[in-house]
């Protein structure tokens, strides 16, 4: 883990103006860019195929195609993007459904305080389903006003501004409500098990 502990140093603050400093965590540079972090090629999902599952402990299972999708109420939210990699880019505009929408729908029983996210490529990630309530949190399809490409999550990608990029899942296509929590991919291969950038919570040493 010696060679996380550096990267997670090797940063600082150098280069970020002063007034922008307390957007950005500590051990991040900011960029104008969007890099592409994606494990392997990014999948070819249509939307006339796509569907978005919400199961595990919900009072009711939930199935949304593309059509439906797009008929709940949409919301848009201009946020910051950190990722785990040291970059953080400012001021990027989503445009999709709130979470929230879709667990409402769901109706999550009490005892549910974890979900996993899926994805179409395999990925999965864990988050805590407070953090996935929070109202900027949202199922995007639409990045920096145009739609989303394929490399970043075409068609629907999660975006929780709140913790590294690795929770923000690609391609998602399900969220399963879990009791206890479980740890995603990259969780499972030493990322943080909550990942709030805030407390720079990188890998499972921390």
């Amino acid at each position: 883990m010696e060679i996380f502990r550096r990267m997670s140093s090797m940063f600082g603050y150098r280069g970020i103006p002063e007034e922008m400093r307390e957007r950005v965590p500590a051990g991040q540079y900011v960029t104008p860019k969007m890099p592409v972090m994606n494990l392997r090629s990014a999948p070819r999902v249509s939307t006339a195929d796509w569907k978005l599952r919400v199961t595990g402990l919900v009072e009711r299972e939930v199935e949304l195609d593309w059509d439906a999708f797009l008929a709940l109420a949409g919301t848009s939210e201009v946020v910051d993007f950190h990722c785990v990699t040291q970059w953080s880019r400012l001021n990027v505009a989503w445009e999709g459904l709130a979470v929230s929408t879709v667990l409402d729908l769901a109706s999550p029983k009490p005892e549910a305080r974890y979900v996993m996210v899926h994805s179409s490529d395999g990925y999965t990630t864990n988050l805590d389903l407070e953090a996935l309530r929070a109202p900027e949190v949202l199922f995007a399809r639409r990045m920096d006003g145009g739609p989303l490409e394929p490399n970043h999550g075409y068609p629907v990608r999660l975006v929780v501004p709140a913790r590294y990029g690795w929770k923000s899942a690609k391609w998602v296509t399900g969220m399963e409500l879990m009791a206890e929590n479980r740890p995603g991919f990259w969780e499972t291969n030493g990322y943080h098990m909550r990942g709030d950038p805030w407390r720079e919570e990188r890998f499972s040493y921390a």
